[in-house]
């Protein structure tokens, strides 16, 4: 009986454990070198980060130029602050086993992105349009 009851506990808290966002050093040893490409559930992809050493980032929503910004932790959530904004954008990411999942927490009722594909390239940038 108390070994049913053991195990249960042990369940039960592993569930709870993968529903925990990850933390700040989690998401920086998961991310740094990489680029992943994001997709909402189901659709097509929606943009790709590519995540440079000492916090940089380089986003691009698909089709559209890279921004330069830079991440940094607040409590539980991870913030991007972007070239063009004075806004912070924070989420919250947990990791599953097909990768990375999103919730952008300015607005907690939007839907969450699901990380699609992994490289170690780096995020391809074209520059803006001349003479159009």
């Amino acid at each position: 009986m108390r070994l049913i009851a053991f195990l249960c506990v042990v369940g039960a808290s592993q569930a709870l454990a993968q529903d925990a966002p990850l933390s700040a050093s989690e998401f920086e040893a998961y991310t740094t070198g990489k680029t992943l490409s994001y997709a909402t559930s189901g659709q097509s992809p929606y943009g790709a980060e590519e995540y440079l050493p000492n916090r940089r980032v380089r986003w691009a929503f698909t089709d559209q130029e890279c921004k330069e910004g830079e991440w940094y932790p607040s409590g539980e959530l991870i913030c991007f602050l972007y070239e063009d904004s004075s806004d912070p954008q924070c989420w919250s990411f947990y990791l599953t086993p097909q990768g990375l999942r999103a919730q952008f927490e300015n607005r907690p009722d939007s839907a969450p992105l699901y990380q699609i594909e992994e490289s170690a390239e780096p995020l391809f940038c074209p520059g803006p349009q001349i003479g159009v």
